[in-house]
């Protein structure tokens, strides 16, 4: 790899992460409720934390828009530019949802206390690979809708993912590296959940009710 790769990478890294950063809970339960989301349910600055706390509104749907738009469109203008330059658009995708995920993990905007990356990562995967990401949003609504645990479906669905992405052919063993990397940063940030889980503890998802399990 040429310095160029390198600065290349270096400029959809910064701001990716910085992006990633901005996070649409925090926004909308200040802006419309005049709360921080961040200490009400589970604390966890996310889709289903909002809706546990304000209930499935349209505010909920934007937050979930919001989270999968933020690297979904990082995510596309690195394909583009990883591709013309160097022949690696799944690395360019996967590299910069990576840092999204990350940037929503750990944002500098909130003192590095952020969210689980699951709704982030889901926006990244479109422009990896469109195939893996239907066989995943498939595995994860089956196991939603089947156990009705939010935290069980999000990790076993991002664990599918370099799995599929090395049965269909990845670009580079760099993709799957990268693709590993995700999907372990997810199921790290649901460690909690695991505990909730043996305690016997963990919420069931509902799409009426406004308690279930966080993502």
């Amino acid at each position: 790899m040429g310095a160029q790769f390198y600065i290349v990478c270096a400029l959809f890294a910064v701001p990716s992460f910085l992006i990633g950063g901005i996070n649409g809970a925090i926004m909308l339960s200040k802006l419309i409720y005049k709360q921080d989301i961040r200490q009400l349910g589970s604390g966890n600055p996310g889709f289903t934390n909002f809706k546990r706390v304000y209930g499935l509104n349209a505010a909920a749907w934007v937050v979930m828009l919001f989270d999968i738009l933020k690297a979904l469109i990082p995510a596309f203008i690195a394909r583009l530019v990883f591709g013309a330059l160097f022949a690696m658009p799944q690395f360019g995708a996967a590299f910069a949802g990576l840092f999204c995920m990350l940037g929503h993990c750990f944002p500098v905007w909130y003192g590095f206390k952020g969210g689980k990356a699951f709704m982030t990562g889901f926006g990244t995967i479109w422009f990896v690979d469109w195939r893996m990401t239907l066989i995943a949003m498939a595995l994860f609504l089956t196991i939603l809708f089947t156990l009705k645990i939010m935290s069980v479906s999000s990790c076993i669905a991002s664990a599918a993912c370099p799995i599929t992405l090395a049965i269909l052919g990845a670009e580079s063993g760099y993709v799957l590296i990268i693709s590993v990397l995700s999907a372990l940063l997810v199921i790290v940030r649901h460690k909690e959940n695991f505990k909730k889980l043996l305690n016997g503890t963990e919420s069931k998802f509902s799409l009426h009710s406004s308690r279930q399990s966080d993502t």
